[in-house]
């Protein structure tokens, strides 16, 4: 089915993938965030974000229809207007901007959102639906150029002081929604192929796989500590995304 791509280059994709998608069973997000810089190291990123946004929107999908007894809704519905423009303009930068130019610009994010994961501080604070505005456009803009718009609704719902069974919920619902939009707009602007069929056919498995692990784990960690982990493992892909 792959003639053309080495060994080692299809089993560490799986690997990958599988980890991503482990971290995402046991935290509800951050599969793109894992998987799209580490890919992005050997793969064009204009392939690899269409690529890992489908099987994130599959995940979505599993993760949303699970929980949706707990969607709030209204949250929803707040940031979606916002989200689709970020995604139009987004759709427009992609199509502009050089790779280099796109994934220098991956790296900063990713190690900006590392040393956040690190150093941070709780968020507690509750803000009103106004910041929807921000949160809907910026994750659909930065959602639709690499494929991780995770971070930044996060950050929003978490100051929206969501309870913790409805955040999950709408988290996956919007991610669901989110990912749709962005979906139809690869798939517009032609950045689908069948190389990227090809591999979405095999990745999957490992997604329904990697979700399950996550799901069943059961870690002496705590969640600060798991953290902090995944924001090393983020400083050096972004360290790596900025020297290629």
């Amino acid at each position: 089915m792959f003639p053309s791509i080495p060994l080692e280059l299809l089993l560490t994709t799986c690997a990958i993938l599988l980890t991503a998608y482990i971290f995402r069973g046991i935290t509800g997000f951050g599969s793109g965030l894992i998987a799209i810089p580490l890919l992005a190291l050997f793969m064009p990123l204009t392939f690899v974000v269409p690529y890992i946004s489908f099987i994130d929107v599959t995940a979505s999908l599993v993760h949303g229809w699970r929980h949706r007894r707990h969607t709030a809704w209204r949250e929803v519905l707040t940031v979606l207007p916002f989200t689709v423009l970020g995604v139009v303009l987004a759709l427009y930068i992609l199509k502009s901007l050089d790779t280099s130019t796109l994934v220098h610009a991956l790296g900063v994010f990713v190690l900006s959102f590392a040393v956040y994961s690190l150093v941070g501080p709780t968020l507690k604070h509750q803000i009103s639906h106004r910041w929807s505005v921000a949160a809907g456009s910026l994750g659909g803009i930065v959602g639709t150029l690499f494929g991780t718009s995770g971070p930044l609704y996060v950050i929003y719902y978490q100051l929206r002081g969501l309870p913790k069974s409805i955040f999950r919920s709408t988290i996956a619902t919007v991610f669901l929604i989110e990912g749709g939009i962005r979906l139809v707009g690869y798939a517009v602007a032609g950045l689908y192929s069948r190389e990227h069929l090809l591999w979405i056919a095999v990745s999957l498995p490992l997604m329904a796989l990697g979700l399950y692990i996550g799901g069943h784990i059961h870690t002496t960690i705590s969640q600060r500590q798991f953290q902090r982990a995944i924001g090393l493992l983020l400083i050096i892909s972004g360290i790596a995304l900025l020297a290629k």
